[in-house]
């Protein structure tokens, strides 16, 4: 196969891993929109957590030597309690505004990344992520409009979830440093079994076999949304899998529309659009730094 072959493979095939993430995230997005129904949000993170680790002790077995060394516990607990503090204003603000605000303003966790790795990691904020950081702020005002439109409080939800994943993925770059990833990922759902069932048992409602169909759903495609991603950025390159990401608003959209009605106006669009756009730019322009102290530095 010729090097452009191989290319357009690989592009092809990590597409096709974006389109199985953008699908994944709203598959979890309505699954848990129809558990809000009946059940109470810590009681869809227990049971999501349930799933996951079914999932886990089929196929992580070989993770078990890893695991047993414990390597950086306590940094895996900080973190999925703030994983698990994000997931639940993300799955509470899912039963209460349209899908596609919800995912809209979810795109300002890389404004959040960068403000927590500056404190944590001492990752510096250069320009460009600096204006990226204004541009999202201006973007969520876009998309708000506090002040015209009914302002909706649920939308604080989103972006303290935004905040909190923000500094979950920032605590997950540390980890890396003495984890793998696939060990993250195992962590994640045997940490945050407990925590869903504790503060579920404050809040318990009766499940029927009406929700089991949803809770499968809702676990298995929390699992697959990342993992799917993570494929696709093995065969894309960023600057091309973050603009495909965006197409989870208008995908979100019209899953709302078909599904419950939900209308959503220009205004949602155009915000996300400068969110995304902002930190699309950003990425682009810290890439290409990137490669030209490479280039300064020169062989060695």
């Amino acid at each position: 196969m010729s090097t452009d072959q191989n290319g357009d493979a690989r592009l092809s095939i990590g597409i096709l891993w974006m389109i199985a993430s953008l699908s994944s995230f709203i598959s979890m997005a309505v699954a848990s929109r129809e558990l809000s129904a009946d059940l109470s949000t810590f009681q869809i993170l227990f049971f999501r957590s349930v799933v996951g680790v079914v999932v886990v002790l089929l196929f992580g077995r070989k993770l078990l030597p890893e695991l047993r060394r414990r390597a950086s516990l306590k940094l895996n607990l900080l973190r999925n309690a703030v994983h698990f503090t994000g997931q639940y204003f993300w799955t509470l603000a899912i039963a209460l505004m349209p899908l596609a605000e919800v995912i809209a303003l979810e795109f300002t966790m890389p404004v959040w990344v960068a403000i927590f790795a500056a404190l944590l990691l001492g990752e510096r904020i250069t320009r460009p992520r600096a204006a990226a950081i204004i541009a999202s702020f201006v973007g969520v005002l876009v998309i708000l409009r506090p002040g015209i439109a009914v302002f909706d409080p649920a939308a604080l939800i989103v972006l303290l979830a935004a905040i909190s994943y923000g500094m979950s993925n920032v605590l997950v770059k540390l980890l890396t440093r003495s984890c793998s990833p696939a060990v993250i990922v195992v962590w994640m759902v045997f940490i945050q079994l407990p925590m869903g069932m504790v503060l579920a048992l404050f809040d318990w409602r009766s499940v029927s076999a009406d929700n089991l169909p949803w809770i499968v759903l809702a676990g298995l495609s929390g699992l697959s949304a990342h993992y799917a991603m993570a494929r696709a950025f093995l065969h894309l390159d960023a600057s091309v899998a973050i603009p495909i990401d965006f197409f989870r608003v208008p995908l979100a959209a019209l899953v709302g529309y078909l599904l419950y009605g939900e209308t959503v106006n220009i205004f949602l669009f155009a915000g996300a659009g400068i969110i995304l756009m902002a930190n699309y730019a950003a990425f682009q322009a810290e890439r290409r730094r990137a490669r030209q102290a490479r280039i300064l530095a020169g062989p060695g």
